[in-house]
Formats: structure tokens, C-alpha cells, sequence
């Protein structure tokens, strides 16, 4: 059974959110800050956390920094009443899967649970299959029947960070951030350059598409 945690200080919050998910056959701890929630980690195999940020004794980001410096790989939805752009950024900047704000809709809180449960068995398999492509992550191929190209590193991280969230807008900052790293010194022309290399090398592979979406950024269409 999926073993969710739950950290969140609103004690109403906390049981509303807790019903949700065993109602949808979740296994479901809980945890009012993120200390609490470090001991639970210690006791437990948890495979998703929904995630508060303003929280007593130790902060959601502080939480998330702290796990992910560690090593941990546990998909993070991170659920706040802060809205700010900055916010979320940070809040990616420190190992967030996902974001959502509240007032929480249970019904879209539950398709992005199903979401980070699929990409995060993507991601311990190290496989991506689209159609007739299978990238490989560890190897960084792409492979399509007889046909198999070995990627440069940046561009295959891109490629797959993309296909991995169909449909989902990266900006650029986004991936730079990411795949370059924040102390990096290219620019975010670097990410243009590197989505018109991997449009020239895929041209006529009819699986997805990249797509530029005008003033945000980029997403990959699967077809």
C-alpha cells in the first residue's frame, strides 16, 4: 500500500486531508512540523509527502532542504497559502516535486499524487518509454527500434526532464536552474540552443514534440 505523510501545524487541516487520502486507499501518517516529521521518516517507508511551509519548530523548506542534502528521492507536494512566485520557486530551488496553494481542491491534490507516484516510479526505474522511444538514464540514450542515439549529458537531461512532465510549462530559469545549476554561468539562451539541437535531432520522430510557449517557456507534447 502507498504510505503517505502528511505535515501540516492546522490540526483541521491535518485530519481533512488524512480522511481524503484513506478514503482513496492510501496508507496515511501525519506530522504537525517538520521535526515530528523527521521522526516519522525514521520509523517509516513513506513514499509521497504533502508538505506544509509555514510551520513552528522547523519550517516546510527547511524540512525539504534538509531531506533532499540528505539524499532522499520521496516526491514532496508541497501545499502552502503563500502565492507568490518566489515561493514557489524557492520552494523548487530546495527539492519540491510539486505546488499547490490553498485553499486545497482535494479532487486535483489527489491526479497530482497520482502524477508524482507515476514520474517517481519513472525515476527509480531510470527508464522513460514514449511510444516506440526508451531513454535511458543512466546511459543517456534514446532508442527507437534499430535506431539508437547517444546524447550529449545537458541535452539528454533536458529531453528528459520534459517528456517526464507531459504537458507541463518549464520556464527557462526553471531548467537552467536544474539541469545547469544555479551557480552555473551560462545563460538561459544556453536552453534555446539545446531545444533547437534536440528539435533538429528528433525531426522526424512522430512520439512527441517540443513546444515553445511564448514569454514562459517550453513543454513537451507526446503524441
Amino acid at each position: 500500500m502507498i504510505h503517505i505523510l502528511v505535515v501540516e501545524d492546522d490540526r483541521h487541516a491535518r485530519r481533512l486531508l488524512e480522511a481524503v487520502l484513506k478514503r482513496e486507499g492510501y496508507q496515511v501518517s501525519t506530522a504537525e512540523d517538520g521535526i515530528r516529521a523527521m521522526d516519522v521518516l525514521e520509523q517509516q517507508h513513506i513514499d509521497l509527502i504533502i508538505l506544509d511551509i509555514m510551520m513552528p519548530n522547523m519550517d516546510g523548506y527547511e524540512f525539504a532542504k534538509e531531506l533532499r542534502d540528505a539524499g532522499s528521492v520521496i516526491p514532496i507536494l508541497m501545499a502552502t497559502a503563500k502565492h507568490l512566485p518566489e515561493d514557489k520557486k524557492k520552494g523548487f530551488r530546495l527539492g519540491t516535486d510539486d505546488y499547490m496553494t490553498k485553499p486545497i481542491d482535494t479532487e486535483e491534490m489527489l491526479l497530482r499524487i497520482q502524477a508524482l507516484l507515476r514520474r517517481s516510479q519513472i525515476a527509480s526505474a531510470r527508464k522513460l518509454v514514449v511510444g516506440k522511444l526508451v531513454l535511458d538514464y543512466d546511459a543517456l540514450t534514446v532508442t527507437r527500434g534499430e535506431e539508437k542515439q547517444t546524447l550529449p549529458q545537458k541535452e539528454f537531461y533536458l529531453l528528459y526532464k520534459l517528456l517526464s512532465y507531459p504537458d507541463r510549462i518549464f520556464t527557462r530559469i526553471q531548467l537552467m536552474d536544474e539541469i545547469w545549476g544555479m551557480e552555473s554561468e551560462s545563460t538561459d539562451t544556453t536552453v534555446n540552443v539545446h531545444i533547437n539541437r534536440l528539435r533538429k535531432r528528433f525531426e522526424g520522430y512522430p512520439e512527441f514534440e517540443l513546444v515553445s510557449v511564448r514569454g514562459l517557456g517550453y513543454k513537451a507534447v507526446r503524441h
